[in-house]
């Protein structure tokens, strides 16, 4: 397992597992919630929520003190990107999801959907390029998307008050892309936590705020050619 970014109540980490058919599976137990994007090979996951086979696209979900096993009886060399959320951190993510109520995963996993392919994709492109900065916005988006599943809420507009934050923060961007600045730290100047920030940016913006920042640098440094 390798750590590829943290913050506060998350961690991503790039696991490559090495077990194969001549292995037993053997009984863990997830720490904090778990959820876990299957890059690579096929896996079988059984927790308390149920067994999953576990595809490349798939997400595994695990939720706080539960135990699990992984059996890989077609194969070795899984890979996943793996995020680790503190109970405080999903709270947040659940209260600020429309329609979700409960603080856990009623499912061991998400199958492959069209719906998160692109995500998904930009998670493992991340990883690919050791871009470190992306992986707190792609972890909130990933458990955002864990939290909503199978849920279609209605689509509520932005208040006044959130189109002025983002409006705000997009001056501070636009004011020095070239500075590393983090999604916390955005929502924590707007005052509103970080997936909230990173909803209403997105609805207002069409793109999500690391997006926005490479835009500008792209047309920043096209403008210079």
């Amino acid at each position: 397992m390798h750590a590829l970014a943290s913050g506060k109540g998350w961690q991503a980490s790039d696991v490559v597992c090495t077990a194969g058919v001549a292995d037993r599976p053997f009984e863990e137990e997830h720490r904090n919630f778990c959820v876990a994007v299957v890059t690579n090979g096929t896996f079988r996951y059984r927790a308390r929520q149920g067994t999953a086979m576990l595809t490349p696209g798939a997400i595994l979900l695990g939720n706080p003190g539960t135990c699990y096993e992984c059996g890989h009886e077609h194969g070795a060399g899984d890979r996943c990107i793996s995020y680790h959320f503190s109970p405080a951190y999903m709270e947040q993510v659940v209260a600020d999801t429309p329609g979700a109520k409960k603080l856990a995963f009623e499912t061991a996993r998400l199958p492959p959907l069209p719906a998160l392919a692109r995500l998904l994709a930009e998670a493992e492109a991340a990883r690919e390029m050791a871009d470190i900065e992306a992986f707190e916005e792609l972890g909130l988006r990933i458990a955002g998307a864990a939290v909503a599943s199978g849920m279609t809420p209605a689509a509520r507009s932005p208040s006044r008050r959130d189109q002025k934050r983002v409006a705000e923060a997009v001056r501070r961007i636009e004011k020095d892309a070239v500075r590393p600045v983090s999604l916390a730290e955005l929502a924590s100047e707007t005052a509103t936590s970080p997936y909230h920030f990173l909803r209403s940016f997105r609805h207002v913006a069409g793109m999500t705020p690391y997006q926005f920042v490479l835009k500008t640098r792209l047309h920043r440094a096209a403008v210079r050619l």
